[in-house]
C-alpha cells in the first residue's frame, strides 16, 4: 500500500490553469466517490481552495498516470494541458507535505491560518463520502495534531499576514485617505470577512458588502457597519465603489468587462482598484484592458505579501523541525500496523495452546487428581507448548548459521547474553 499526493499550486501554476482544476463543494462527494471507485485508488481526498488542487491518495502503486487520467476524464480537459504543472509525493514525502500544507507552510502567505480550516473541509468531505479508511484517516488526524503543536509552540501565526490584509494593504498604498473611499466587498465568506475587518480597521469611509444570499451579506455588514446588497443589485451599485474586492465561490465570472465600463462612465472615468481573490475569477481578465481600473488576482498580491514575512521565517524554521518528528511519529506508527496481523496470530495460537492445556488439567480434577498435580501438570505443558516452536526454530537457525534471525530472537525475547 502507498500514499500518494498530485497537486497543483500557486507555485506551479497560473491561475488560469488552476480555476480550470478546482471542485466546487457541490461536485466534492460525486468526484470523491467516482475517484474511488478507480481500481487502484483505495482511499482518497481532495484539497480545493484558490491556491491548490491536490488528491491525496492510499493507491496499490506509486503511478501518477492513475490520476492524470482520471482528473483529464472528470475535468474533460487534455492531459497536456495541465499535467506539466503537477507535482507528486509517495509514502514519507505526502506525510510531510501534507504537515506543511496543514501549517501555512507551504502557502502564498507563510503560516496562514485559513488553509487548516480547508485541510478539515477535505477531511469532513471525503469522510462524508465514504473515501476515507484507516491510514488516510489516520494521517489526515496526525495532520491536525501536527499543525496545532506548530501553532502552539511557534510564532508563525503572530502577524496578521493574510489575502484579505495584503488586499488591504495594497489599497493604502494607492489610496491616500481610505476614509474618503467606499468599498465593494462581494462574497461572505471568510476571506471577505477579514478584507471587511481590516477595512473596517484603517478606517474605510463606507462599506457595501454583495452577495447572492442576501441575508448573509446584511449578517456581515451589520458586524462593521456596513450596507448589505443582493449579487443582482449590482450593476447599481459598482459606480460608487473605488475599491471592489471579490472572493466567491461561483464557477462564472460575477464581473465582466462591460459592466465594469458602464460604471466607469458613471463615474467619470474615477479610477477603480479592484482585487479578484477567487479560483475561479469574479472579474473577467480583460477589465484589466480598461484604462481607468488597476486589477489584481492573488497571484499578483506576492509582492505586497513578502513584505509581511520577516517575523514568520523564524517560526518557520522551528516549525519544519516539528514537522520532521510528526512525520517520524506517524511513520513509527504506520510500520507498527504492518506487524498488527502478526500479533493477532501470535496471540491466537498462545490463546489456543492455553485452552487445550486448561481443559486437560480440567479432565485430571475430574478423575479425581489434586489440585496440586493438576496445576503442575498444566504449567509444565504450557510451557512446553509456548517454548517448543520457538526453541526448534532458534536451533534451526543456529544450525544454518542464521545470525541475524538469533540476535533478533534475543531482542524479541528480551534474554540475557550468558
Amino acid at each position: 500500500m502507498t500514499f500518494l499526493a498530485v497537486g497543483i499550486n500557486y507555485n506551479t501554476a497560473p491561475v488560469s490553469i488552476r480555476e480550470r482544476l478546482s471542485f466546487p463543494a457541490e461536485m466534492l462527494a460525486s468526484s470523491l466517490q467516482d475517484l474511488w471507485r478507480v481500481n487502484e485508488i483505495n482511499e482518497a481526498a481532495i484539497l480545493s481552495t484558490c491556491n491548490r488542487t491536490e488528491f491525496y491518495c492510499t493507491a496499490t502503486s506509486a503511478n501518477q498516470q492513475i490520476l492524470i487520467d482520471w482528473v483529464s476524464q472528470n475535468r474533460q480537459i487534455n492531459p497536456t494541458d495541465f499535467a506539466p504543472y503537477l507535482y507528486t509525493h509517495t509514502d514519507r514525502s505526502v506525510c510531510r507535505h501534507i504537515f506543511r500544507v496543514a501549517c501555512g507552510l507551504d502557502s502564498m502567505i507563510l503560516g496562514e491560518p485559513q488553509i487548516l480550516g480547508q485541510m478539515k473541509t477535505a477531511y469532513q468531505a471525503a469522510y462524508d463520502a465514504g473515501t476515507l479508511g484507516k491510514r488516510l484517516g489516520k494521517l489526515f488526524q496526525h495532520t491536525f495534531t501536527a499543525a496545532k503543536k506548530v501553532r502552539t509552540d511557534t510564532a508563525i501565526g503572530s502577524s496578521p499576514v493574510s489575502v484579505a490584509f495584503a488586499a488591504v494593504q495594497l489599497a493604502q498604498q494607492i489610496f491616500d485617505k481610505l476614509s474618503e473611499q467606499t468599498a465593494l466587498l462581494i462574497g461572505a465568506g471568510e476571506t471577505i470577512e477579514l478584507a471587511a475587518r481590516h477595512l473596517t480597521q484603517q478606517g474605510i469611509g463606507r462599506l457595501i458588502i454583495a452577495n447572492r444570499t442576501y441575508d448573509k451579506a446584511h449578517t456581515l455588514a451589520a458586524q462593521f457597519n456596513g450596507y448589505a446588497i443582493a449579487l443582482s443589485e449590482l450593476p447599481m451599485h459598482l459606480a460608487e465603489a473605488d475599491i471592489v474586492i471579490s472572493s466567491t465561490a461561483s464557477q462564472l465570472p460575477i464581473l465582466g468587462k462591460g459592466r465594469v465600463e458602464s460604471a466607469l462612465k458613471k463615474r467619470k472615468h474615477k479610477p477603480m482598484f479592484m482585487v479578484d481573490l477567487a479560483v475561479p475569477r469574479d472579474i473577467e481578465a480583460e477589465v484589466a484592458q480598461l484604462r481607468d481600473v488597476y486589477l489584481y488576482t492573488v497571484d499578483d498580491l506576492q509582492h505586497t505579501i513578502d513584505q509581511n514575512m520577516n517575523s514568520r521565517r523564524q517560526a518557520a524554521e522551528q516549525a519544519e523541525e516539528i514537522i520532521d518528528t510528526q512525520v517520524d511519529y506517524f511513520l513509527a506508527w504506520l510500520r507498527a500496523q504492518g506487524a498488527q496481523t502478526l500479533i493477532q496470530d501470535y496471540r491466537h495460537q498462545a490463546e489456543q495452546s492455553r485452552d487445550e492445556a486448561l481443559q486437560k488439567a480440567l479432565a485430571l480434577l475430574k478423575n479425581g487428581i489434586s489440585a496440586e498435580v493438576a496445576l503442575n501438570r498444566l504449567a509444565h505443558s504450557l510451557t512446553n507448548k509456548l517454548i517448543h516452536t520457538p526453541s526448534t526454530q532458534i536451533r534451526a537457525a543456529a544450525e544454518n548459521e542464521r545470525h541475524d534471525l538469533l540476535a533478533a530472537a534475543s531482542e524479541i525475547f528480551k534474554l540475557k547474553q550468558s
